[in-house]
Order: C-alpha cells, then sequence, then structure tokens
C-alpha cells in the first residue's frame, strides 16, 4: 500500500512552491487537487491521472481508497496544517498512510510582506465561523485572518469602529503572490468607508503602540 502525500502549494505562485513538491509530484499516478493548483504545475501532471477535489469530498476519498495501490498526490492551497483539506482527510485515513509536505502559508506570506514578526499573533479563519477578534485583539494586540464574504475587510473594520476600535490598523492583502497582488495598510475607521471588493485576501489586525484605545 502506497503513502498518500499530501502537499502544501504555498501561497499561489509557482515560484513559492517548496521544490520537494515537485518531485513528489512527479512520482505520483494520481494527483488531486484544485483548478488553481493544476495551473502551476502543468508540465508535473503530464500523463497522470487529474482530479479535482469538488463538494463530492466522500466520493474523492472512497476513490483514494480503491486506488491504495497508486501513488496519490494531494495538493492544497498554502500549508496543509492551516485551515486545509488535511483536516478532513485525517477523518477517513490513518497518520501511518499519510506523509505530509509544508507549504509557505498565505497567512505567513502576509505577515512577512507587510513586515510584522507573527510568532505572537493570533490566527484564525472566519470561513464560515464565528470568532471574537474584538476580544482577542485586545488580549493579544494582533490577528491575522482568513476572511469570507460576510467576514469581509469593511464589515471587519465597521465591528471594530463600533467596539471603539477605530484606530486599529488593518492590513489587507490581496490575490497574494500573484502579479494582481495588493496591499492595503490603512486603520479601521477608514478601511470600513472603502467602496470595493477585496478579492481572495488575508486580513492582520494591530494594535498600535502609544495609541489609546477606547471602548
Amino acid at each position: 500500500m502506497s503513502k498518500i502525500y499530501i502537499l502544501g502549494m504555498g501561497p499561489g505562485k509557482r515560484d513559492f512552491i517548496v521544490p520537494y513538491i515537485f518531485s513528489c509530484i512527479k512520482n505520483a499516478d494520481i494527483v488531486i487537487g484544485g483548478k488553481r493548483h493544476f495551473q502551476e504545475v502543468e508540465n508535473e501532471t503530464l500523463g497522470k491521472k487529474r482530479l479535482y477535489i469538488t463538494k463530492d469530498l466522500l466520493g474523492l476519498v472512497e476513490y483514494m481508497k480503491d486506488n491504495r495501490d497508486k501513488k496519490i498526490a494531494v495538493l492544497v492551497s498554502g500549508d496543509p496544517g492551516f485551515y486545509s483539506f488535511l483536516v478532513f482527510l485525517k477523518k477517513h485515513f490513518s497518520n501511518k498512510e499519510l506523509v505530509v509536505i509544508p507549504g509557505l502559508s498565505s497567512m505567513q506570506y502576509m505577515f512577512c510582506k507587510v513586515g510584522l514578526p507573527w510568532q505572537e499573533a493570533c490566527l484564525k479563519s472566519l470561513h464560515g465561523k464565528s470568532f471574537d477578534y474584538i476580544e482577542t485583539l485586545i488580549d493579544k494586540g494582533m490577528i491575522g485572518l482568513l476572511t469570507d464574504n460576510i467576514n469581509t475587510p469593511q464589515n471587519i473594520a465597521q465591528n471594530l469602529v463600533d467596539n471603539g476600535l477605530e484606530k486599529i490598523t488593518m492590513y489587507v492583502g490581496e490575490e497574494l503572490s500573484y502579479e494582481k497582488e495588493i496591499i492595503t495598510q490603512m486603520p479601521a475607521y477608514k478601511l470600513a468607508k472603502v467602496k470595493k471588493d477585496f478579492m481572495m485576501n488575508v486580513t492582520i489586525l494591530k494594535k498600535e503602540e502609544n495609541v489609546s484605545y477606547k471602548r
């Protein structure tokens, strides 16, 4: 029985994929991933069985179980250990069956892009989840968030303003690592009024020193 390789594909652009990942893909018989992933490794996946990750996750798992004699590589965005498909796969395969190869997460990329150390930051996803980032921000001082269509940067900013945290600095990174990458930095009270749809993004909230925050 072959191992299933879970490969972290980084924030997006091929330049940020760990070199070892390419070797793992080349050695695989079956490669599973999203459309964006395959665009970055087109040459490495030529002639291989390619499957896209869709809403039918259980069907995909059954296919993988039926092909355990094959070498399978699963491509996931960012780092497999940070809000990825790995969580679901671990419910259906044992640790002995999986080999997890790290990648550069969009969160790590974003913090480095704006020059902020992130070892003390709280990192969370708001993709279909709720999280009291107000209290956490007051306690931790810095939060990194993966946003969704409901918890947009503007809605987050307005929530900060409503809670007396209008001077919190917000960083919004769109299309990270790609040619159209945009980094926006401004206080919450200004960002709350921005009239644009932020593309797929990572948002950082940061309390600044020597700034008074009243609630």
